[in-house]
C-alpha cells in the first residue's frame, strides 16, 4: 500500500462557481460593510432553522458571547452565577462563560453520542443555575426533550451551541430552534465555510435587537446599518441622525463583512447536497470498519429520531484494546491521515489551573484519553475513504 501523495485532512475549502461569482458581486458593488448580503444571509439562515431572526458576526465564539451577554442583560444574571456545560466541548463554550464573570459548572457526556448527559444535570444545579449550555457535538443534536424538561421545571434559560449541526433535525425540529438563542460558526472546516463568521439565532425580536446591539459595540439599534439613515425623512430622519452614535450597552467589534456573506450564500444553497455527501461517506465508513469495532468505538445516533451532520468521524478506543491511542493516531498521520483530539477541555492546563478535576467526569476522562476524529467530508473520492479503511483495517491486523 502506498502512502497518499495529499493530506487526508479533516475538513475542506469547496468552493463552486456560485460563491465566486457572489464574491465578484460584492467586490463589484464597492462595499464590505454590513449590507444587501449579510441580510439575505441572515435571513435565509433564519428560515433554515425554523427561526425568525438571525445576527451575522465574525465567529462561533462571538456569537456564543452575544448570546451570554444578551441573556445576563435581559434575564438579570449577576457575576458569579452558573451555567451548566458539558464536560466535553470545544473551550470557546466555557470560556464564553467566564468572560462574562459567571461560572461554568461542567457535566458529563453520555458515552455513545458523547453529548451531554441529561440524567446527570439536576444534580449539578443549584440556586444559582440561571441557564443550560448545550452543545451538540459532532454532528448530532443532544438528546433535547428530557433537557427542555429540565430547563422548564427549574426556569432555566438555553443557549445551543450548534457550531457542528448545521440544518440538523431532532424529532422532526431543526438545530437552533430549541434554545432561546442558538449559535452557528462558518469557520475553517465547519459545515459551510466563509473562512470566519458564526450567527446567533433567536425567534425573540427583543433578544435579536439586543443581540445585534451588542456585536456593534453597544450601539442604539436604530443605527446599525450604513441604510438606516437613508429613505426616510422629517422627524424620523431627525431622530436617527440624534442617535446614530448612541452606545446604550456594553459591546463588542464582532462584526463580518459582506464577503463572508457572498461565501456563505452560495454553500447554504447547497447544504443539503454537503450534508448528505457527509453522511454517505460516514455510512460507507462504519459499514467497511465494522470488523473493527472489537476495539473502535465508531459514531452512533438513533436514525429514528434524529439526523447527523457528519463533521467529523470521531472514533473512541475501548478501554480493552491492545493498543493505546497515540499508537493509532500517529500511525494514521504516518500515512497522511489528519486526526483531531475530540474537543478535550477539562484536562486542559487553563482549567486544570482552576481546580477542574478530570476524574470527575468518567465518560468526559475516556473520551480525552482515548478519542480523536478523521474527516468524512465532501472532499473525499471513493478512492481515499478506500484509502482510509486500508489504513486502519492493517494497523488492525498489526496491533489486534
Amino acid at each position: 500500500m502506498e502512502r497518499s501523495p495529499v493530506q487526508l485532512g479533516v475538513g475542506t475549502l469547496d468552493l463552486t462557481q456560485r460563491e465566486k461569482d457572489l464574491v465578484n458581486e460584492v467586490l463589484n458593488s464597492n462595499r464590505l460593510s454590513y449590507g444587501p448580503m449579510s441580510k439575505k444571509f441572515e435571513a435565509d439562515f433564519a428560515l433554515l432553522h425554523n427561526s425568525k431572526y438571525s445576527v451575522l458576526v465574525n465567529s462561533g465564539t462571538s456569537a456564543l458571547s452575544i448570546a451570554v451577554a444578551c441573556l445576563k442583560e435581559v434575564a438579570e444574571w449577576n457575576d458569579g452565577d452558573e451555567i451548566i456545560v458539558p464536560a466535553l466541548t470545544f473551550v470557546a463554550t466555557a470560556n464564553v462563560v467566564l468572560d462574562h464573570n459567571l461560572k461554568p459548572i461542567f457535566v458529563d457526556c453520555d458515552q455513545k453520542t458523547y453529548n451531554i448527559d441529561p440524567t446527570k444535570i439536576e444534580e449539578k444545579i443549584t440556586p444559582k443555575t440561571k441557564g443550560i449550555m448545550v452543545v451538540h457535538l459532532f454532528g448530532q443534536i443532544a438528546d433535547m426533550d428530557p433537557i427542555l424538561a429540565i430547563a422548564r421545571k427549574h426556569n432555566l434559560r438555553i443557549i445551543e451551541d450548534s457550531a457542528e449541526t448545521m440544518g440538523v433535525m431532532y424529532k422532526g425540529k431543526k438545530a437552533g430552534s430549541f434554545g432561546d438563542i442558538s449559535c452557528f460558526s462558518t469557520y475553517v472546516a465547519h459545515l459551510i465555510v466563509t473562512g470566519v463568521g458564526g450567527l446567533a439565532v433567536t425567534s425573540d425580536p427583543k433578544l435579536a435587537e439586543i443581540l445585534r446591539s451588542v456585536a456593534n459595540h453597544g450601539r442604539d439599534g436604530i443605527y446599525i446599518s450604513i441604510d438606516d439613515d437613508k429613505d426616510i425623512d422629517g422627524a424620523q430622519f431627525k431622530e436617527v441622525i440624534k442617535r446614530r452614535f448612541r452606545f446604550v450597552r456594553r459591546g463588542f467589534s464582532f462584526r463580518a463583512t459582506e464577503m463572508e456573506s457572498a461565501l456563505g450564500l452560495g454553500q447554504l444553497e447547497r447544504l443539503h447536497d454537503i450534508l448528505d455527501a457527509r453522511q454517505k461517506n460516514a455510512h460507507w465508513l462504519i459499514e467497511n470498519l465494522h470488523d473493527c469495532e472489537k476495539y473502535l468505538q465508531l459514531p452512533w445516533y438513533d436514525r429514528e429520531k434524529q439526523g447527523h451532520a457528519f463533521m467529523m468521524f470521531p472514533i473512541v478506543i475501548k478501554k480493552d484494546a491492545p493498543f493505546t491511542k497515540e499508537e493509532l493516531v500517529h500511525y494514521l498521520e504516518e500515512w497522511n491521515i489528519e486526526t483531531r483530539d475530540m474537543l478535550p477541555l477539562i484536562n486542559q492546563p487553563v482549567y486544570a489551573s482552576m481546580g477542574i478535576q478530570e476524574s470527575d467526569y468518567p465518560v468526559a476522562s475516556w473520551v480525552n484519553n482515548s478519542g480523536f476524529y478523521i474527516g468524512c467530508h465532501q472532499g473525499f473520492s471513493e478512492k481515499e475513504l478506500t484509502y482510509i479503511v486500508d489504513v486502519l483495517h492493517q494497523f488492525m491486523k498489526d496491533h489486534g
